[in-house]
């Protein structure tokens, strides 16, 4: 990925933090101008429009958790300790990220994903169907579509993430332990 310039970063994290407070409508590209540090004019430069901004910046957060499911599947290790690593690596992620997380809820709730490719052509989605497909064939998952394997797993992440971000709920270690446990024994293959 090629390196983006400090006030290009400002405006992208000034747009998370925005979009988390006021939602996509009620963030102007002026309050992010403002909010960011930056010229008007200068949000331009980088962006034709809101639309565009919104999209780059859903590619540019998605990127992230795609690093994450590269580094945590790349590993030379059972498929099941793998697995284990992906979600805690993916929920960390996102537990850590609570303006991305919103963002990320926000972003696929609304009209800017019409804009996005389907979810087999989707980066992180691809690599998340591949890794599950990889544990189908190893024997390891019962015989089930990836999608329905990637949907069940990426939706525990989220949902358990979501709710310690809010920070009503908080899961200790052995708590999420299970969380994982319990969702691998529902879709691992009994041997």
């Amino acid at each position: 990925m090629e390196q983006m310039s400090d006030k290009k970063t400002a405006i992208f994290k000034s747009t998370m933090e925005l979009v988390r407070e006021n939602g996509f409508h009620g963030t102007p590209m002026s309050m992010i101008a403002k909010h960011a540090g930056v010229a008007a004019g200068t949000i331009y430069h980088y962006f034709e429009s809101k639309e565009q901004l919104i999209c780059e910046l859903f590619c540019y957060a998605q990127q992230q958790a795609v690093a994450v499911v590269e580094r945590e599947t790349s590993v030379n290790e059972p498929f099941k300790a793998c697995f284990f690593k992906l979600w805690m690596g993916l929920y960390t992620f996102y537990r850590d990220n609570p303006d991305l997380l919103r963002f990320f809820e926000q972003f696929v709730n609304s009209p800017y994903q019409a804009t996005m490719p389907p979810l087999e052509e989707d980066r992180f989605y691809s690599l998340l169907f591949a890794f599950l497909e990889q544990g189908v064939r190893e024997r390891e998952l019962k015989e089930v579509s990836p999608k329905i394997l990637a949907m069940l797993t990426h939706s525990s992440i989220l949902s358990i993430a979501k709710t310690a971000a809010s920070g009503r709920l908080s899961f200790n270690k052995k708590e999420l332990q299970q969380i994982q446990q319990l969702l691998w024994d529902g879709i691992a293959r009994n041997h």
